[in-house]
């Protein structure tokens, strides 16, 4: 799989990107698509001889299986964007958040002798490891930009996190993946203060995709078995929250918008019991390697 070359790491209205990762890998690097530099790919980790232990894997793969079915939701907007720079901007989050999926499953397959399509392609809905939040219909724009807004900034503390993890395939992973998803950020916030500060029906519906997509933020920041295994190669989702409410909440006053007062949701997707909406999900993105096993172009 591959993409056109993209630029996703301009500053966009007041927020100015984050350039204090520059060091790591290449600064210019899009994760769909082979790059200059020393930024690490997914061919790059197929061919490597270390494997991660199980338990890295099994991190890998919740990693990896998020930044799919994301990327499976938001290429959806693809001709259906609400202007033609939209269009582009979510067809390159979806790309990017598919070449974090390749890489994560791709050294996840190391430890269990299976390839990044043969994770993404032929397991069962069960097997798959994602958030609720992720699977959940894309709604409107604005519910789309909410989702955003809440996935990005948890993605961005956990990725920041992940550069000092004492697996080198997983910081590496993180330092490229994390300046990609600073501007996911960027876009997310820019657009949840258009809509927020913007006329009363945009601002209704920001309110509306927030107090439905809420139900779903808990289940993102509960701690496992699997983080106590993992020492200091992974990050404890409960360690980001503080960080990601003071940040996300910011964002939500300069927009004139607040917190919705909804109980969670009872969600299971970190053991594989996922919303409805995977099955579908799955089922076209699937369909064609079951139909044509082993076929290529």
């Amino acid at each position: 799989m591959s993409a056109p070359e993209t630029d996703l790491h301009g500053s966009h209205g007041g927020h100015a990107a984050d350039h204090s990762l520059d060091s790591f890998g290449d600064a210019s690097a899009s994760a769909t698509r082979v790059t200059p530099g020393n930024a690490l790919r997914p061919e790059d980790i197929q061919l490597q001889q270390d494997r991660p232990s199980d338990a890295v894997a099994r991190y890998a793969v919740r990693l990896g299986d998020d930044a799919l079915i994301l990327a499976q939701r938001l290429s959806h907007w693809i001709s259906r964007g609400p202007e033609l720079e939209e269009d582009i901007a979510l067809g390159n989050i979806a790309l990017d958040q598919l070449g974090h999926a390749r890489s994560f499953l791709s050294y996840a397959g190391l430890a269990w002798d299976k390839s990044e399509d043969d994770l993404a392609y032929w397991r069962e809905e069960e097997d798959f490891r994602s958030l609720h939040i992720v699977e959940q219909p894309n709604g409107d724009f604005a519910a789309t930009i909410a989702r955003e807004l809440i996935v990005s900034i948890y993605q961005h503390l956990l990725y920041t996190r992940l550069l000092d993890s004492s697996d080198a395939t997983i910081a590496a992973i993180s330092a490229k993946a994390v300046k990609e998803v600073d501007y996911h950020r960027d876009h997310a916030i820019q657009w949840t203060l258009r809509l927020g500060q913007g006329t009363e029906e945009s601002a209704r519906r920001m309110r509306h995709a927030l107090t439905t997509l809420w139900p779903f933020v808990e289940e993102i920041f509960l701690d496992e078995p699997l983080h106590a295994e993992l020492g200091d190669a992974g990050v404890a989702p409960s360690t980001l929250r503080d960080e990601w409410e003071r940040e996300f909440s910011a964002v939500l006053d300069e927009a004139g918008l607040e917190i919705p007062t909804v109980p969670f949701a009872m969600c299971g997707g970190r053991l594989g019991e996922h919303s409805e909406h995977l099955g579908f999900i799955l089922a076209e993105m699937q369909v064609l390697a079951r139909k044509h096993p082993g076929a290529s172009w």
